[in-house]
């Protein structure tokens, strides 16, 4: 087991803290934040305190038998998910499996030190495992989860290098141990992130290795070493952190199952924000300084900024797309953008 890259840990409560009834609010307030115990009555939980076979046979019983993702890694990657040498492709192998067999090739290596990395990620339970989420159930009240992704994770001592997600997450630990490395948002620039594709899971990860940090390669890695924060978590314990955290996920068990919740705040017709920052690469990127100074100008003012001083000082008939979207005014604006685009 690697050893941490600093000692300072994301705040911690009990599942028992009125603040952990409240997930939003604790998003909003930009922290990680571990809730222990916020699952620990889970019956996931509890077959998993009986030993890997138990807590497999448990999912197991949910699965539907389609087909799912494994990704299977060398042993002397150590179950490290992440390139080749020469940066332009994956160093692990990623197959079409039935689930309960990838799951039996998982059993069949516990105990065996050289073992390959096997990992099953983000599998959509409502898609694979129905009824798990009603018979593990987390309570998700307001209309900000009514959008709300569960997954689950499945394998043995596996490690997510480092990288963020554009959806806050609630992580659950069913069985085995994780540890979370997390770093805020503006760390961005000190984590020196790797290509925007390929990709091992589908964001861009950092290049840097927190088992073994190269400070010659990547000197800036010790700023984002000050500011990073670990979240250790046992069976029933969760982790709640905000949309764009960069964290890197280590499973320290022999066996381990993740459940975790994705969503986002923002309307069912917004856009991802990632297809724009594309299209501003396009766009602005290349473009004279003084320029590019005076477009981030203007990106606080029309985007950053409040969304209603832009239209403050007009009549509501000459606001345009510049009044609060609905679904329609999303349609019309998209349909502009493509317009413009295909010319």
């Amino acid at each position: 087991m690697t050893k941490p890259i600093t000692d300072r840990h994301a705040i911690e409560i009990s599942a028992g803290d009125p603040a952990a009834g409240d997930l939003e609010a604790l998003v909003a307030a930009g922290q990680p934040v571990v809730i222990r115990g916020l699952v620990a009555d889970w019956p996931v939980v509890a077959a998993g305190r009986s030993g890997a076979k138990a807590a497999a046979d448990y999912v197991l019983q949910f699965y539907n038998g389609r087909p799912g993702t494994g990704y299977t890694a060398r042993p002397e990657l150590r179950g490290r998910y992440y390139y080749d040498e020469t940066l332009t492709a994956l160093d692990f192998d990623r197959e079409r499996v039935q689930l309960d067999e990838y799951l039996g090739r998982i059993l069949g290596a516990l105990g065996d030190p050289a073992s390959p990395g096997f990992y099953v990620g983000s599998t959509d339970l409502n898609q694979y495992f129905p009824g798990f989420s009603d018979a593990n159930p987390l309570a998700l009240p307001g209309p900000a989860f009514d959008r709300v992704l569960r997954s689950i994770w499945i394998g043995n001592r596996t490690t997510a290098t480092t990288h963020y997600d554009m959806s806050n997450n609630i992580a659950c630990v069913a069985a085995g141990r994780r540890r979370f490395t997390l770093f805020p948002p503006d760390q961005v620039a000190n984590l020196y992130p790797g290509p925007l594709e390929p990709t091992p899971g589908g964001q861009v990860v950092s290049l840097v290795n927190l088992a073994d940090p190269d400070l010659e390669a990547f000197p800036n890695f010790a700023h984002a070493a000050q500011a990073a924060q670990i979240a250790e978590l046992g069976p029933g314990d969760a982790v709640v952190y905000p949309a764009l955290w960069w964290h890197q996920v280590e499973a320290l068990g022999e066996f381990n199952i993740l459940v975790n919740y994705w969503w986002n705040a923002a309307p069912a017709f917004a856009d991802t924000p990632m297809n724009t920052l594309l299209h501003a690469m396009l766009s602005l990127r290349d473009r004279p300084q003084t320029e590019k100074d005076a477009w981030a100008a203007m990106f606080d003012y029309y985007v950053f900024g409040p969304a209603t001083r832009p239209v403050a000082h007009l009549p509501r008939a000459a606001q345009g797309p510049l009044a609060p979207l609905d679904d329609m005014g999303a349609r019309r604006l998209r349909a502009e953008l493509l317009r413009r685009l295909n010319r």
